[in-house]
């Protein structure tokens, strides 16, 4: 194996010099030579521009290295110039898929890499600014992507940390054959869309043993309008992950123009979270042969700003806008799964378009009142003339979905509030078959069961 410096090449490796052109000019000796390493030592800063990985390329952080992210917006690749403010909203889908700005950037980079125990720091707090004490954001967006790569197969992320991103932090897209092993993501809680791993039409993804903190979604597949010329979002398997987020641990769209199937989700612990497994499609692709095993979710609500009303399990499929007709959601599959938190679960079609076929067995409820905020509400949001209803809490809330399993399944309540109802509330739900559930109502006056 080849291994290139970029202190070769000029790097000093102080936090302060601006080193992108050394890297980047050991990241092409290296493709030029047919592959390589290119190496950042440990006890080194490289403050640094946008860098573009290149074919069969590994880019190795040693234990103890950082590579920063520079301030300056102007020194950013452009994938996409699309910048969405006050004088240029974008209808409809609300993230272009192609970011307009980011940091480490591959195209057609097959077998590219980054490895090693160092750390990428995103500098994401250039780009926010406080709307109030439990909210940032940006006065643009998108801000950059931390990692964007684009059409590339055979490619691995391991061992990295990543921290303070302003916006997505792992973002492929079009990508075959995609590894993503033993990564930290630890991003502010309080920094608006700093998503943790966005898959975006990829296929044959492995995300094993990773820890992700941020704001917006842990782990989320997508299928984006941006991204649309791409295939659907297919064979992914994420396993052994510990999440905390303030909107969902692990989602299903929002941007899903293409289908999503073939989905097996195992062995995670979520805690801390807004949400924990969530599928929640607005726009045409559909959703099939989803499958989550043995898992512990254990949720809380944050304040209004975030999506979500501490549900632990989410399915809903609403159109996104009058010209949107959201896509169809069936076969998904929850076992062994165990909830604590502010709310149930939620399952929420509409009359013409019905989520069919969910089976939950030995998945365990508890609602208990753990924070300041008001409980008795559902968030529908985003979507067409949806917004969070209010409406009392129950271990499993289902509308508008046919050919419903309740299996070794069981619903019990902490600290109980008025807001707290029935074990199970059904609407608009034929075919409900229960097979040894034991739930009672949190209040005497109400009924365990309600089917209308």
């Amino acid at each position: 194996m080849k291994f290139f410096f970029p202190e070769n090449y000029g790097a000093v490796g102080d936090g302060n010099t601006n080193d992108v052109k050394a890297i980047q000019s050991a990241i092409d000796e290296a493709e030029k030579s047919g592959g390589g390493t290119v190496v950042l030592e440990s006890g080194k800063t490289y403050y640094s521009s946008s860098v573009i990985l290149k074919k069969n390329v590994e880019l190795h952080l040693q234990k103890g290295s950082r590579l920063k992210a520079t301030n300056d917006i102007n020194e950013y690749f452009r994938p996409c110039n699309f910048i969405n403010d006050k004088t240029n909203t974008l209808i409809g889908n609300p993230v272009t898929g192609k970011p307009s700005f980011c940091f480490i950037y591959g195209f057609e980079a097959d077998g590219c890499s980054i490895t090693g125990e160092g750390t990428i720091d995103a500098n994401g707090h250039s780009f926010v600014e406080r709307k109030d004490r439990y909210y940032v954001t940006g006065n643009f967006y998108p801000r950059p992507t931390v990692i964007y790569v684009e059409k590339s197969n055979h490619i691995s992320f391991k061992d990295i940390t990543i921290i303070d991103a302003p916006f997505w932090t792992l973002h492929p897209a079009g990508c075959d054959d995609v590894l993503i092993s033993k990564i930290r993501i630890l991003n502010d809680l309080d920094v608006a869309n700093s998503d943790g791993i966005d898959p975006d039409h990829c296929s044959n993804v492995r995300i094993l043993g990773c820890h992700v903190e941020c704001a917006d979604d842990c782990i989320c597949l997508k299928t984006s309008k941006g991204n649309a010329e791409y295939g659907p979002c297919e064979n992914i398997i994420i396993s052994d992950c510990t999440l905390i987020s303030t909107s969902a641990a692990i989602k299903i769209g929002t941007e899903g123009v293409g289908d999503f199937r073939n989905v097996l989700v195992s062995n995670c612990i979520i805690s801390k979270s807004n949400r924990g497994l969530s599928i929640q499609i607005r726009d045409g692709g559909n959703v099939e042969n989803v499958s989550y095993s043995n898992i512990i979710i254990e949720t809380r609500r944050f304040c209004p700003d975030w999506w979500g009303t501490a549900e632990p399990i989410v399915i809903t499929t609403f159109n996104r806008d009058e010209n949107t007709k959201s896509g169809h959601i069936k076969n998904i599959r929850f076992s062994n799964i165990t909830c604590k938190g502010e709310n149930g679960v939620l399952i929420h079609g509409t009359e013409d378009n019905m989520i069919e076929n969910i089976t939950f067995e030995n998945v365990q409820v508890e609602l208990t009142k753990t924070s300041k905020w008001e409980t008795g509400l559902y968030d529908m949001r985003p979507g067409l003339n949806k917004e969070i209803e209010k409406s009392r809490n129950s271990g499993f809330f289902v509308k508008n979905a046919s050919n419903i399993t309740v299996m070794k399944s069981s619903v019990k309540w902490g600290n109980i509030c008025d807001d707290y109802a029935h074990a199970f509330y059904g609407e608009n739900c034929p075919d409900v078959e229960f097979v040894r559930f034991n739930g009672t109502a949190a209040h005497d006056n109400d009924e365990a069961t309600v089917i209308k």
